[in-house]
């Protein structure tokens, strides 16, 4: 993560969960873990809301790496990512208070997140048309599928999108969005998302067959 990522995070050991006595005795630390649970996710959202540094910096270490993951693919780079992860959880301390709790936080977050890389998208890549490389028109009669790569592999495929393609493929593939919703989302039609979404799977499942990999029907 970059250096001046959530620098605020310099809370100290007197801070104290909501509803821990500020008096509460002070345990060793192998006596602590026996005897302390982690918080709840009320207890979290309840400590951020009351300014706790020590709520806060947990409620990060709890979603970070899931939410890395989720900045990743739709980054071109890890330092992006970065930039993306901070930006995001920036939002999520500055507008914790209007989260209803009637969805998991962790949900909730991560829409944070995808907006955040909308925002990003927005700022620094277009969706005219670019060269899309040695790849043929159309799929295959198969399909591609996805469950035979680790992650790093199929990270690496994804950011290897045109940005357009690659915006496209996450929040339908992935995250479930219609087309309808992620012309609203980018400012483009339906029908181009779909397009560019067609063209998304092409490339990608020519990758996959470069590597040797089987075919076989997804979404």
């Amino acid at each position: 993560m970059s250096s001046g990522a959530l620098s605020w995070f310099a809370f100290g050991a007197d801070d104290v969960l909501p509803d821990q006595p500020a008096t509460a005795p002070r345990l060793t630390a192998s006596r602590s873990a026996a005897v302390t649970s982690p918080p709840t996710e009320a207890e979290l959202i309840d400590g951020c809301l009351r300014g706790r540094q020590l709520a806060q910096k947990l409620l990060y270490d709890k979603y970070a790496g899931k939410m890395m993951a989720v900045c990743l693919r739709y980054a071109q780079t890890t330092f992006e990512a970065e930039d993306v992860l901070q930006e995001g959880f920036l939002t999520v301390f500055r507008t914790l208070a209007s989260f209803r709790r009637e969805c998991p936080l962790e949900f909730w977050i991560r829409r944070i997140m995808i907006n955040a890389a909308l925002r990003q998208h927005r700022r620094n890549a277009s969706l005219v048309a670019v060269s899309d490389g040695d790849y043929p028109e159309t799929l295959s009669s198969e399909e591609f599928t996805l469950s035979n790569f680790n992650f790093n592999e199929l990270l690496e495929m994804v950011q290897e999108l045109a940005p357009r393609y690659r915006m496209v493929f996450n929040l339908y593939a992935i995250e479930g969005y219609t087309h309808k919703e992620i012309g609203e989302l980018l400012s483009i039609t339906e029908g181009t998302s779909k397009s560019q979404y067609s063209r998304a799977r092409v490339i990608l499942q020519t990758k996959l067959e470069r590597l040797g990999a089987p075919t076989r029907h997804v979404r």
